[in-house]
């Protein structure tokens, strides 16, 4: 103990400033960071997330596109889909890189607003920014399935990609799909956590974290939907058929693993570890 002291005696004010500078963040200078942020797109006007809701929507469809392409140009093999999954995180480095709305990105950390203030208010802004972003992500989605649909956007050869990408969001019963979809939410939410403090690494760490989504075919709402909605304009699937075994299961389950398994235990591991550290004080002051 002694010698631990010495040691910090000996370091200068500047040493001293590069050794807190190089600490990992706390988990409540993370929360703080992320509630911040929640707070902001809570008081964002609505046309203006609906327009970024958009531009989100269809960025989401290159993922389909990348992983149609290297599913296309890879050889038929065990290990294609390790390949063609790193696809699936082009629409995401799209859309968070470019600030823009994805339901499930921007839409879970405004829980953690609702948490900490808990007023009917905060509750209302959140259900309007959600319902406003949710619609316009799924227009641009659709609008990108209809055109890749109907129009010769990529060559001809790699239609029997993109069909098969599609049935794929199509293979599992509701059950299957919302359990998956709970695990999606949750890595999706646990980026969030991630990306603040990331800095340099915040590519890798997206990613990461969207290829194990991909390659594990967990059901993204709005990144699926792409999919999803290519197989119902192509004439594979119906209407009917995307809302009850896509649809529904997947938005339950990526929101109940967002928001359950992620920002509300956050939350409660920064205000439990507040109150402890407050009773601590009022221990040592008694």
């Amino acid at each position: 103990m002694a010698e631990q002291q010495h040691t910090e005696h000996d370091l200068d004010s500047s040493q001293k400033r590069d050794a807190r500078r190089r600490e990992a963040p706390s988990a409540a200078v993370v929360y703080e960071a992320i509630r911040r942020e929640a707070e902001s797109e809570l008081t964002r006007p609505l046309p203006g997330l609906a327009f970024s809701g958009l531009a989100a929507g269809l960025s989401m469809g290159f993922s389909f596109i990348a992983q149609a392409l290297l599913y296309s140009y890879t050889p038929e093999s065990a290990w294609r889909p390790i390949i063609a999954s790193f696809g699936y995180s082009i629409g995401f480095l799209f859309v968070i890189l470019g600030r823009q709305q994805l339901f499930t990105e921007n839409t879970l950390t405004p829980v953690l607003e609702v948490l900490r203030v808990r007023q009917f208010s905060t509750i209302v802004r959140t259900t309007n920014l959600w319902v406003v972003v949710l619609i316009a992500n799924m227009v641009g989605t659709a609008i990108f399935a209809f055109m890749m649909s109907y129009f010769d956007v990529l060559d001809p050869k790699i239609n029997g990609a993109l069909a098969s990408i599609a049935a794929k969001e199509y293979e599992n019963g509701f059950a299957t799909m919302f359990v998956r979809a709970i695990f999606a939410g949750w890595l999706v939410a646990l980026m969030l956590w991630l990306l603040p403090f990331a800095e340099t690494a915040r590519v890798g760490v997206i990613i990461l974290v969207t290829y194990v989504i991909g390659l594990a075919h967990f059901p993204h709402i709005i990144a699926g939907s792409v999919a999803a909605l290519y197989g119902v304009f192509t004439g594979g699937h119906g209407m009917m058929e995307f809302f009850s075994v896509f649809f529904v299961p997947t938005i339950l389950g990526n929101v109940l693993g967002g928001v359950a398994m992620v920002a509300a235990v956050n939350y409660a591991q920064v205000a439990y570890s507040d109150s402890e550290r407050d009773d601590s004080d009022v221990d040592k002051g008694d």
